[in-house]
């Protein structure tokens, strides 16, 4: 069997194209499947759409939340929730092409990849400043992690049984899928393809909310931004010793009481400013220690079906 996890915010619009597009694709498989949809705590009329479907189709199931959990959390629950021998996460926005899940079960199954991922080879459509800081994101990861974080990497991929168990090890609250999968190993191929724009509605994920999902990102597969914290501190101590002897001997030798309030001013925000900066990457971590520590669920189920 293969589990199909659609995570679901707010896509009363987009589930009955969806669904429609897969059931085309479907025609070509010849292995049993089911559909697992997410509801990840919509506004809208997403959890009656998929009432219908359920009714109409018991290869459709649901998963209702109580509130918005995240994406993370709906991946997360559709798949403990999958019964297949294989499965495979996309969104329901079309942008994921059913297309391309026959040749990814072609090449898990063939037993020399255990997870068939996919990769967009360019960023058409959208605003440039987003595919600027895009870039940029995964080029730091590159540099502070030790995981192969790929450029361009989607959470359209197909797995099977052996990759899927060992993601579900993985129980930690602080969730960053593009880290997670690569940090499992296992041998990947990567699918790649055109991007394609949103078939209906708009993007649930603004530019802010993709800025601190990189910060949760760094911070949750790398310690290097504490070393660099303690780095700055170091450097700043030498720079500061440095003056201090340029001063005293610019006193004893030239008399000289540099004065200028303003230059004093400026040093003092300047070390102050990197004071804050350190203690602000301190309290992340701690942040997510707190999180982690107090165990609560990822997400609390409302209703499924």
């Amino acid at each position: 069997m293969l589990s199909i996890i659609i995570p679901c915010f707010n896509e009363e619009a987009s589930i009955s194209l969806f669904y429609e597009d897969m059931l085309k694709m479907l025609t070509s498989l010849n292995i049993p499947i089911e559909f697992i949809f997410v509801d990840d705590g919509s506004k809208d009329n997403t959890l009656n759409v998929l009432h219908e479907l359920s009714n109409k189709d018991e290869r459709v199931h649901y998963i209702s939340f109580s509130r918005n959990f995240g994406k993370e959390a709906a991946m997360l629950a559709g798949l403990q929730k999958a019964r297949g021998k294989f499965a495979v996460t996309m969104d329901a926005d079309l942008q994921d092409p059913p297309s391309l899940i026959p040749k990814m079960l072609e090449i898990v199954t063939s037993g020399e990849y255990d997870c068939a991922g996919t990769r967009r080879v360019n960023r058409k459509g959208e605003p440039l400043i987003r595919s600027f800081f895009a870039r940029r994101f995964y080029a730091l990861m590159k540099r502070l992690t030790d995981i192969e974080v790929v450029d361009g990497a989607r959470d359209f991929r197909l797995m099977n049984r052996i990759y899927l168990n060992a993601l579900l090890t993985m129980q930690e609250r602080n969730r960053f899928s593009k880290g997670i999968f690569p940090w499992l190993g296992f041998k990947t191929k990567w699918l790649e393809y055109e991007n394609i724009e949103r078939t209906t509605g708009e993007t649930k994920w603004s530019f802010w909310n993709l800025l601190w999902y990189s910060f949760d990102g760094i911070i949750a597969f790398s310690s290097k931004p504490l070393a660099i914290a303690s780095i700055l501190g170091i450097l700043l101590f030498l720079v500061s010793i440095s003056l201090i002897v340029l001063v005293v001997t610019r006193k004893i030798m030239l008399g000289d009481p540099v004065a200028g309030w303003a230059s004093t001013i400026c040093i003092i925000l300047f070390c102050s400013g990197i004071q804050l900066f350190s203690v602000g990457i301190l309290g992340q971590y701690l942040a997510k220690t707190y999180t982690e520590v107090k165990q609560r669920p990822n997400y609390l189920i409302r209703e499924e079906g």
